[in-house]
C-alpha cells in the first residue's frame, strides 16, 4: 500500500488526543482505516475513521502510538506499507520512503480491551454548532489557563461554556453557545477541560462540527472533514465549585 505520511498522521493525532491514547486496534476494513479507542480512565470512547485507504482486510494491534509516530519521523511524503507476518499472522508493520525503511513491532491482539459498545445511548437534550471560532476561542481559553483542569456548560438564561467556573471569584473564560436544540433540565455539567482541548486541536481544520450534551452526564462531539470522521463521548465529572 502506498499511504500518504501526513494522511497517516492526521488519523493518528484524531485517535491518541495529544498522547491520552496509546494502545489501540487498526482495523483495515473496506477500503477504510478506522479504530476505536478508550482513555485509560475509561471516561472517553470513540472512533475515527479515513477514507480511501487501499489495503488489504486486516486487524493490527499498535501498542504503543507514541512509538509509531516517534518512528515516523524519520519517513517523508508517501509511504510504502507492508507487513511481517509469520503463520499468516502480523507481527511487525514496515514503512519505506526515500529509502529509509522503519520495521514497528506489532502486538497480540488479546492484550487490548476493547472499548465498550456505543449501543442504547442516551437521548441528547442540548444540541449546539461548533465552529471554527468556537474551537479557537476554546483552545486559546484553555492555554490562558493551563492550569484549570475543567470547563462546565452553564445555563442561566443564556446557554455557555465555562472554563475554570468557580462560585468565588476567579479566573475564567466563557464561551456563548450557537444553540440548534435544548430541552435541557440541568443548569450546570462539568467535564475534563484538558481531553476536550485535545479533541479540538484534533480536529482543528474542520469548519464545523455538532456537540451535544445529555443530562445523564454525557458529551458527544463529531467531526466530518474529507476522508476523515470521527466522534467522541466524554463522561461528566463531579463538580464541588
Amino acid at each position: 500500500m502506498i499511504m500518504n505520511k501526513t494522511k497517516l498522521e492526521r488519523f493518528i493525532i484524531k485517535y491518541s488526543l495529544g498522547g491520552s491514547i496509546d494502545s489501540v486496534k487498526w482495523i483495515f476494513k473496506n477500503n477504510n482505516l478506522l479504530t476505536a479507542m478508550m482513555t485509560p480512565d475509561k471516561s472517553l470512547i470513540g472512533k475515527v475513521k479515513v477514507d480511501n485507504v487501499d489495503f488489504d482486510d486486516r486487524v493490527l494491534g499498535v501498542y504503543s502510538t507514541g512509538q509509531l509516530s516517534r518512528m515516523l519521523s524519520v519517513l517523508d511524503g508517501n509511504l510504502d506499507v507492508s507487513l511481517v507476518e509469520i503463520d499468516q499472522a502480523a507481527i511487525s508493520l514496515k514503512l519505506k520512503s526515500n529509502g529509509n525503511e522503519v520495521n514497528f513491532a506489532l502486538a497480540d491482539l488479546s492484550v487490548f480491551e476493547d472499548p465498550p459498545s456505543l449501543k442504547n445511548l442516551p437521548d441528547f437534550d442540548l444540541s449546539v454548532d461548533v465552529d471554527s471560532n468556537f474551537s479557537n476561542t476554546f483552545i486559546k481559553g484553555k492555554t490562558a489557563l493551563s492550569e484549570i483542569e475543567t470547563f462546565s456548560l452553564i445555563q442561566n438564561g443564556t446557554t455557555k461554556i465555562v472554563i475554570g467556573h468557580s462560585n468565588t471569584n476567579s479566573h475564567r473564560v466563557s464561551i456563548p453557545l450557537n444553540v440548534k436544540k435544548s430541552d435541557f433540565p440541568m443548569e450546570r455539567l462539568t467535564f475534563n477541560a484538558n481531553v476536550f482541548k485535545e479533541i479540538l486541536v484534533a480536529n482543528r481544520e474542520c469548519t464545523l462540527g455538532e456537540l451535544k450534551f445529555s443530562d445523564k452526564g454525557l458529551l458527544h462531539i463529531k467531526f466530518d472533514s474529507g476522508d476523515y470522521h470521527s466522534e467522541y463521548f466524554l463522561t461528566a465529572i463531579q463538580d464541588d465549585n
